[in-house]
């Protein structure tokens, strides 16, 4: 099943748009699925491993979405006695506007409205996160994202995704037919099946992108992610 990736075929939700009903709706479903279908979990998964009780960490999340996983991180600080600061990064102004507005009760949440290849910040991060997004870039944009991710962090990268396969693609297609069924999620969801890389393929780019001695594990439900541990990402620049 060979990846299926058209540059002038945005999603319809990286379409530069103001504030909407329908951004809104795709958003919440977003954050449902995130909920449902493993995102959290895999990232709290990390967050166990690389942080202790009483500690300070400085995070980056790119491409945040509706900024649901920073929102959650934020509890998970609270509850572990870790004192948070978290730069949630998206290029769309419509986006970032719903984020902000859903993440107002978390005071360690910043949120950028910035375009990931020209945000320079004046300080790197402990933790650079990036969530379901891979995807949307062609396979050389992808390379340069990574390496992007690479740079910012002084610690550790997590990159999560989907991962391309026909099962997943039948069962998304089948889950925006019955419950998911907004039109913006329902085409979202579907293309994004579509453009996802395939387990090889991820690990390809990690490698054309200069990542060493990285981590790359299949996770539920029909995601993966690669990763740098803190040691190995300082000891890899």
């Amino acid at each position: 099943m060979k990846r299926q990736f058209n540059p002038a075929c945005l999603e319809w939700m990286d379409r530069p748009q103001a504030v909407s009903r329908a951004l809104e709706r795709d958003l919440a479903n977003l954050r449902s699925l995130n909920r449902w279908f493993g995102s959290y979990r895999l990232v709290r998964h990390f967050l166990a491993r690389w942080l202790k009780p009483n500690g300070r960490v400085r995070i980056a999340d790119l491409a945040t979405g509706a900024g649901d996983i920073p929102c959650r991180i934020a509890e998970w600080g609270r509850t572990h006695d870790i004192k948070i600061n978290i730069d949630a990064v998206d290029q769309q102004s419509g986006t970032i506007e719903i984020a902000r507005r859903l993440g107002a009760s978390y005071p360690e949440i910043t949120f950028v409205n910035h375009n990931l290849f020209d945000w320079n910040p004046a300080e790197s991060y402990d933790i650079v996160l990036l969530s379901l997004a891979l995807h949307h870039f062609s396979d050389n944009d992808a390379v340069k994202v990574l390496r992007k991710c690479r740079e910012l962090s002084r610690g550790a990268v997590l990159i999560s995704d989907l991962r391309r396969a026909r099962w997943l693609s039948s069962g998304i297609y089948l889950l925006t037919a019955v419950i998911y069924r907004e039109p913006m999620t329902r085409n979202d969801a579907r293309i994004s099946a579509a453009r996802a890389f395939s387990f090889r393929e991820m690990h390809e780019l990690a490698e054309r992108a200069g990542w060493k001695n990285f981590g790359h594990k299949r996770f539920p439900v029909g995601r993966q992610a690669i990763w740098l541990d803190p040691s190995e990402n300082n000891r890899n620049k």
